[in-house]
């Protein structure tokens, strides 16, 4: 039993892994884009990812209990608190043009005088993945989630300075003068709605995971807190 745990937690991962390296890199994405067309290669592929997610947090759930550290009430604050402003990072970056990383939406449209949180971030989604993985290591101290957790977080880390390094090397000079650029523009959107519209996105969805997190994670964060 112990040794099955084990198996499908290292399984989980290592085809989590090979997806994100073997499907994103040439010759296989040239292919896959060409006969899903791009809409349809991120639609699939984000599909994909989620999927073997939930794989990975399932098995990381099911694996063998290793305690590094005793869980206390506090340390639920740590991912409630952190979650609200990775909540605001996603809502903000989600369906928005971004040259300087992946997940942008009509990159032809980014307007330097307009960068929105570009200017703070190059890479929004990666800084919200490397907040939600390190917070929720301090209420996790067992030995899979901590593995699982930790190498999100090396994985944002490693993958900001992977994507900077290609999309130099795709951009030329151009990326270092659309840096420049934006560094004179707005942080907001110039439209009052569009910014309460992702403000309120931000708010529904930080509820919605704080209500809803029993379900898919089996844990409610705000049990030992009222």
């Amino acid at each position: 039993m112990t040794e099955d745990g084990w198996t499908n937690f290292i399984a989980a991962f290592a085809v989590f892994f090979a997806s994100h390296v073997l499907l994103v890199r040439p010759p296989v994405r040239p292919v896959l884009v060409g006969f899903l067309k791009p809409g349809g290669f991120s639609a699939a592929y984000s599909l994909l990812s989620l999927g073997i997610l939930w794989w990975l947090m399932e098995a990381a759930q099911a694996a063998p209990y290793v305690e590094l550290w005793p869980w206390a009430p506090w340390q639920n604050f740590v991912p409630v608190i952190t979650m609200l402003p990775v909540c605001l990072i996603l809502a903000f970056s989600i369906g928005c043009p971004n040259p300087f990383s992946f997940g942008g939406f009509k990159n032809e449209r980014f307007d330097p005088q307009h960068p929105g949180i570009v200017k703070w971030m190059r890479h929004p989604i990666l800084v919200a993945l490397l907040l939600w993985s390190g917070a929720h290591i301090v209420p996790n101290g067992n030995l899979a989630h901590v593995i699982l957790f930790g190498a999100f977080a090396v994985f944002s880390l490693a993958g900001m300075k992977i994507i900077d390094k290609r999309k130099r090397r795709e951009q030329g000079e151009g990326w270092q003068a659309l840096r420049l650029q934006m560094q004179s523009g707005a942080v907001l959107p110039g439209h009052s709605k569009a910014v309460l519209k992702r403000f309120a996105a931000a708010a529904a969805v930080y509820i919605l995971l704080l209500l809803l997190h029993p379900v898919f994670a089996g844990v409610d964060p705000l049990a030992s807190i009222w």
